[in-house]
């Protein structure tokens, strides 16, 4: 299959199910609405099953259940709903069952608005819901990007069993790009009879397989957090995944950028190249784990005089990124949140004022 014009959202229900996940469990909100409404006609063509809850709350625990039972799946959901989810999304991790979730960010907080944002980075990165846990969160910069990590995203929940996030904001589900669905990102569950609860029968095995979250002796929990840091620290070892534009270049400010706003930074970094001022950027396609060391070495430039972190939030990432510095460089933040995007021209004044 050749390249096809798509909507972000409805491509990110595409992509699933070419991923081999046919169960869908969600509850509208915009700006993500048309998944849902995408898969509520194609899942029946394919033998999957769409399922609308009564409240994001009960999906997250429809995802817990299907989850448990080694089955593929995944739910779509913007901001507040997230924030909804969050309880069930603990226990999720806490149980160690694989599963998908894509928040499509909206303004905020409260209600906030439906315009492009990047508000909840902090939610996905440091503080999804309750417990010591944490999710592998990727972030995409345009449709064809979502495509893939939508694809790799249940294998890799599947080999940590954990819940993964695909963070984008209300562009990347609004905006039409050509997609094309690589068949070699398939690829197939493997060992959920080792852990799921699928049946004895299914599985021709006496043994019972147990999924909780529950453990009442403290050393018993203390272990089992301990084996959950380890998944963790692996994630930092075996994950990490960035983009590096234009680091073989004399560059004299480092910009640190994701998801859209990393389309607009490029924009402004060409201009500014065009005008004989080199500047680069590290764009984290996971944040996390966050390329640390990445943006470490990059700042570290013998060249380069200050780092930026340009982004549409109140610099949610800032802290990430002030954090991989270390110090080095001078850390500065620029961005908005109101849905308005930054256009190159505005990047672009803000970097002359780094240099000047």
């Amino acid at each position: 299959m050749g390249k096809v014009l798509m909507k972000g959202n409805e491509a990110i229900g595409e992509a699933a199910i070419r991923a081999g996940c046919l169960n869908y469990f969600a509850y509208p909100i915009t700006p993500q609405s048309e998944v849902a409404e995408y898969l509520s006609r194609r899942l029946p063509e394919v033998g999957g099953v769409f399922l609308q809850g009564e409240s994001e709350v009960a999906v997250s625990y429809m995802i817990f259940g299907a989850a448990a039972a080694g089955e593929r799946v995944f739910t779509t959901s913007s901001s507040p709903g997230i924030s909804l989810m969050s309880e069930g999304i603990s226990y999720i991790a806490g149980a160690q069952c694989p599963a998908v979730f894509v928040n499509i960010m909206r303004g905020g907080p409260g209600l906030g608005g439906i315009l492009p944002s990047q508000a909840d980075y902090l939610q996905a990165t440091k503080s999804i819901g309750h417990g010591d846990f944490r999710l592998l969160v990727m972030a995409p910069a345009g449709v064809q990007e979502a495509v893939e990590m939508m694809m790799r995203a249940f294998p890799l929940a599947e080999k940590y069993r954990n819940p993964v996030m695909i963070l984008g904001d209300g562009l990347i589900g609004q905006m039409m790009e050509p997609v094309e669905f690589r068949d070699d990102l398939r690829i197939e569950p493997t060992n959920k009879d080792e852990w799921a609860t699928n049946g004895m029968d299914t599985r021709g095995d006496n043994r019972r397989n147990l999924v909780k979250s529950l453990y009442l002796d403290p050393d018993e929990l203390n272990n089992h957090n301990l084996r959950l840091k380890e998944k963790y620290e692996r994630m930092k070892r075996e994950e990490v995944r960035y983009e590096a534009y234009r680091t073989e270049t004399d560059y004299r400010v480092l910009i640190v950028s994701y998801g859209t706003m990393s389309r607009v930074c490029r924009t402004a970094i060409d201009l500014l190249a065009e005008e004989g001022l080199p500047v680069a950027m590290i764009r984290p396609q996971t944040l996390f784990p966050f390329p640390e060391d990445a943006v470490r070495e990059a700042a570290a430039g013998k060249s380069c005089r200050a780092v930026a972190s340009i982004e549409m939030s109140m610099g949610q990432m800032l802290e990430d990124v002030e954090r991989s510095v270390q110090g080095k460089r001078p850390v500065r933040w620029y961005g908005k949140c109101g849905g308005d995007v930054p256009t190159p021209e505005e990047v672009i004044a803000f970097v002359r004022s780094l240099i000047d």
